[in-house]
């Protein structure tokens, strides 16, 4: 199942989540690339309409070579309607798209993520990288199991830095990348 107009259900996503875990146990273990949204495919949070530069291209250059896509975001709710639509406007390739459901998630937003992305490493998924560009994404990786060495920070637009965190290193756009995906890519 890649990406569903909208925003996956709680049952959907459980149901994905047994297919996905049969599927690891017949084909052997899932690796997948986590992506947050508003500020690493966006220039910052508060630009949600408008892509990055270069961002579409990335995250197709892991899906062209195989791995899984995994999309999550802690977007506010009068702004998630559209989103997948949105991906799919600026050339972003299927994946699972994960977004706050519950007043609770979007209160937490950290635990949310750190809650969807642990259950995809406990269904036998592995994480060949992540990028994001909030404490709250980096903190959700290590949780998740991504090796410290493959989570990598955008700086969000303005910023003079990238948020505190574990990451490999901080980059200001998908340019900066360009060589460290082909490594990944390579190996």
């Amino acid at each position: 199942m890649r990406r569903s107009k909208g925003i996956i259900s709680s049952a959907e996503r459980i149901a994905a989540r047994a297919l996905s875990t049969l599927d690891a146990a017949v084909h052997g273990e899932r690796k997948a690339v986590v992506f947050d949204i508003d500020g690493t495919l966006t220039p910052s949070i508060l630009s949600v309409r408008t892509p990055r530069q270069g961002a579409a291209e990335a995250v197709k250059a892991f899906f062209d070579a195989g791995f899984d896509i995994v999309y999550i975001s802690a977007r506010v709710r009068l702004l998630q309607s559209g989103v997948s639509d949105w991906l799919d406007k600026h050339g972003f390739p299927d994946g699972q798209l994960h977004m706050t459901e519950s007043r609770e998630d979007r209160l937490d937003t950290g635990a949310f993520k750190k809650r969807v992305l642990k259950a995809y490493a406990d269904h036998g998924w592995s994480f060949a990288a992540a990028f994001g560009d909030s404490t709250s994404d980096f903190n959700a990786y290590v949780y998740a199991g991504v090796p410290h060495d493959r989570i990598y920070a955008l700086r969000r637009r303005g910023a003079a830095g990238c948020q505190a965190g574990v990451w490999q290193g901080c980059y200001g756009g998908w340019e900066d990348l360009r060589q460290t995906i082909a490594d990944i890519l390579a190996e």
